[in-house]
């Protein structure tokens, strides 16, 4: 933008450590076959997040972690800040971290983007809660009931509506049997979300406790 006499300079609603995390952002990109692993969000509400980690196995310390993320300069910013602060550090220091640590930690954030922020943070904890599942490490065993799946549902956006799939009512039926998850969204199967929409089922419950399958079929 070319300023001209008389004009008053752009000013940003973002400190300069926001401004500089979010034009040059630490830890973006993807692990391949990442340890854990969360995305949360949606395009269609306006921001997006997706956390990737690689764990040591014996000493339970983040070795390397990344995210890729679809926002406004405050999601972009929180997620670097918060894989800095993540990368070495134990799975349990982590689970500590919150929104709060990461805005101190970029000199403070404005009060309409906290929102905005939570995500990479939420972003981080369901990756570390999604290493834990996949390795046995969950203390409190509980056995997945219809219940508990659909709470895990939540996680998972209706694309078209930016709503969890629960809330936009586009899963129609949930059953929980012999290991198996069970679940009808109502979408033609050739949609073209369909795919995505599945996967993302899949990622968010088949790390269930006890679950050894989860069955996704569509119905229009």
């Amino acid at each position: 933008m070319v300023k001209r006499e008389g004009e008053s300079k752009m000013k940003f609603p973002y400190g300069d450590k926001v401004l500089e995390h979010f034009r040059n952002p630490h830890n973006v990109g993807k692990i391949e076959n990442p340890d854990g692993k969360a995305t949360v969000g949606s395009p269609a509400c306006g921001d997006m997040v997706a956390v990737y980690l690689k764990v040591d196995a014996d000493k339970k310390i983040i070795e390397d972690i990344k995210f890729e993320s679809y926002g406004c300069a405050s999601n972009i910013a929180t997620g670097s800040i918060i894989t800095d602060l993540a990368k070495g550090k134990t799975l349990e220091e982590a689970k500590k971290l919150q929104w709060k640590d990461a805005a101190d930690a970029l000199g403070g954030l404005p009060n309409l983007k906290v929102h905005c922020s939570v995500l990479a943070i939420n972003g981080l904890h369901m990756a570390i809660q999604n290493y834990e599942e996949r390795n046995g490490l969950i203390k409190d065993k509980v056995p997945t009931t219809r219940e508990i799946v659909m709470k895990r549902l939540n996680w998972v956006m209706d694309p078209t509506t930016g709503m969890p799939v629960v809330r936009s009512e586009l899963v129609k039926d949930v059953e929980v049997e012999d290991g198996v998850i069970k679940i009808v969204v109502e979408l033609p199967e050739d949609h073209p979300l369909s795919n995505a929409i599945k996967e993302d089922i899949i990622e968010k419950t088949e790390t269930l406790w006890g679950i050894k399958e989860v069955v996704v079929s569509f119905a229009e």
